[in-house]
């Protein structure tokens, strides 16, 4: 089961699937919520602020890729709200577009190994998600291939997916996934995250990060809406790390492709913002390897296991 889970992490070149802004400001990342006003309890949590980030020896915020997916079907509701129970704020997601146009919570490019498409809809290979409508995928089961507990939960459109960690105080670091495939995937993401309220000066600030591999999606993203944060997932040369810089505020790079060096190297550089250009390493599920990061300086970690990160760099 947690093998599934990971499988998928690791695509591309040197992500995610991050951050720390994921703080470019001066706000607080609380993993208890005290500062986003939630009022449940949570016990042995710490503050690690903006400012506290940039500390030697300050642990990286940690980020539950895809929700805490080791835990709960990624990018579902489930893994939100799991992640929300163990009391992080930060979560990450994968949007893209289906047939009508519609922004769906999802991975992979095709709907195979997180639902039951096969079954639903067995003459349709090869099970793009751009291949069907939105009222389909609302359709398929994308809990039970996890455990029979999620049998029933649905792939989260992006809209629900938002009110969900609006309702959890949560913050979102959003990445536009395989955006060759979409055209106008930038534009339409932009104008939803606008329609549901997170374009406001609060969420840009505090609670947003949109990243890609694609460059392009993500110079996109910046000349729309300048003051969003944003990331690109990879690992760049030392050397062309000047160019990124002009476009976006982090590197967010796989952990296996990164060293104190390479760390050193990127905050150096001031990003799209005028900030310390940030990195945030993927998919670091182990503590020895959190640990290890750790110790780069790296600004946050994206896991599947957000307690296990948490209790080896906290």
């Amino acid at each position: 089961m947690y093998a599934r889970t990971a499988t998928a992490a690791v695509a591309a070149t040197a992500l995610m699937g991050a951050g720390a802004l994921l703080m470019s400001t001066a706000d607080t990342q609380t993993t208890g919520r005290a500062a986003a006003g939630h009022t449940g309890t949570v016990t042995g949590l710490r503050t690690v602020s903006a400012r506290t980030t940039d500390m030697k020896g300050a642990a990286p915020v940690v980020v539950a890729h895809r929700g805490a997916s080791a835990y709960a079907p990624e990018n579902t509701l489930a893994a939100v709200d799991k992640a929300d129970a163990l009391g992080f704020d930060w979560v990450e997601n994968d949007v893209q577009f289906t047939k009508d146009g519609v922004l769906v919570v999802v991975h992979d490019t095709d709907l195979k190994r997180t639902t039951d498409v096969e079954e639903v809809f067995p003459d349709r290979a090869p099970w793009a998600v751009k291949d069907f409508t939105a009222a389909e995928i609302a359709r398929l089961d994308a809990g039970s291939w996890f455990g029979p507990q999620f049998a029933g939960t649905r792939v989260p459109t992006l809209k629900q997916y938002l009110d969900r960690i609006e309702r959890n105080h949560q913050k979102l670091l959003l990445e536009i996934k395989s955006p060759e495939l979409y055209p106008g995937i930038e534009k339409e993401t932009l104008r939803v995250l606008g329609q549901k309220g997170w374009l406001d000066r609060d969420h840009v600030r505090n609670r947003l990060v949109i990243q890609s591999f694609g460059a392009d999606s993500v110079q996109k993203v910046h000349q729309r809406r300048p003051d969003v944060t944003t990331g690109f997932l990879g690992t760049p040369a030392v050397a062309d790390l000047p160019s990124y810089a002009a476009f976006t505020d982090q590197i967010n790079s796989s952990y296996t492709s990164i060293s104190a060096d390479y760390v050193k190297a990127v905050h150096a550089l001031k990003g799209a913002h005028g900030k310390k250009l940030r990195v945030n390493t993927w998919t670091v599920n182990d503590a020895a390897n959190a640990t290890r990061v750790a110790g780069f300086g790296v600004d946050g970690i994206i896991t599947n296991t957000p307690d296990v990160v948490r209790g080896a760099t906290g």
